[in-house]
């Protein structure tokens, strides 16, 4: 599933593109991902302008014009969804649900699990958006810090990997992210979220910080069906320390990479660095 660094590296390649375009139209193909694509889209973003383009959680958030009687175009990309420039004369193929026409290219939205969105916020205001008025800090951003994640979890009993993973507390950490951030902070993701001191969670909020941008850089990690916006692929997974690696050798100490089952999720960790 793509999660922070997959979106982020897709807003990022679109900038130069569509930042300051001009939207012809829309293209809607099916009337429903995981939610219903509004009526009329195509009508709505019609003329407006793409002013920037932002990232909420696994949003990207498009400002169509929203201070000048426009609004915002909400886009997630589920489980198996990604975003590519394509010229304004290409065939859509099988599971290219939406288009976002502009006049020199098409972004087109390739899902073929359904498990995205296409949404739209009028206003000026798009936190108040029901996709984004629940999800929790942003681990990219000044408000997260390992003093704040220790007084966040004081009261959470579960584990802390799953923890790491709540969109309500903070955004993003999927769980490649979680499980190398918490190898990269010597943290073991079996033991209770409220049981871990101050000092382990702050090493774990940079930990965070740094694995997130190490994928970023990396052009996210290439899972399932997740491209750039221009078809490449991402290539952090081939450095990761323990996620995927279950029976290889722990790259710091060489004992074997375990993997448990967490809320239905495997967990790669090292049992001898982490604890």
């Amino acid at each position: 599933m793509p999660e922070l660094p997959e979106v982020e590296v897709s807003r990022q390649g679109l900038l130069p593109y569509l930042t300051g375009r001009r939207i012809v139209g829309a293209v809607v193909r099916t009337s429903k991902l995981r939610h219903e694509i509004p009526v009329g889209l195509d009508h709505r973003l019609s003329g407006l302008t793409v002013e920037a383009i932002s990232r909420r959680g696994k949003y990207l958030v498009f400002d169509c014009a929203a201070a000048r009687g426009g609004g915002w175009l909400l886009i997630h990309l589920g489980m198996s969804g990604s975003l590519r420039l394509v010229p304004p004369a290409t065939p859509a193929q099988k599971h290219d649900h939406f288009d976002l026409v502009f006049p020199e290219t098409v972004l087109r939205l390739r899902d073929p699990r359904r498990f995205g969105d296409v949404l739209w916020q009028d206003g000026p205001v798009v936190d108040c958006h029901p996709a984004l008025a629940t999800l929790g800090v942003e681990p990219l951003s000044d408000d997260f810090s390992g003093d704040w994640l220790h007084a966040a979890t004081r009261r959470r009993r579960m584990p802390v990997k799953p923890v790491l993973m709540d969109n309500r507390l903070v955004v993003g950490i999927g769980n490649i992210y979680a499980a190398e951030s918490l190898f990269l902070a010597g943290i073991s993701p079996l033991r209770r979220a409220d049981q871990i001191d101050l000092e382990h969670y702050r090493r774990l909020a940079l930990a965070i910080c740094s694995t997130l941008r190490a994928s970023i850089a990396a052009g996210g990690s290439s899972v399932r069906d997740y491209v750039h916006s221009d078809g490449g692929a991402g290539c952090y997974q081939l450095s990761c320390a323990v996620y995927g690696r279950a029976g290889q050798p722990c790259p710091s100490c060489a004992n074997a990479v375990q993997v448990v089952r967490q809320a239905g999720r495997s967990t790669f960790y090292c049992s001898n660095c982490q604890c």
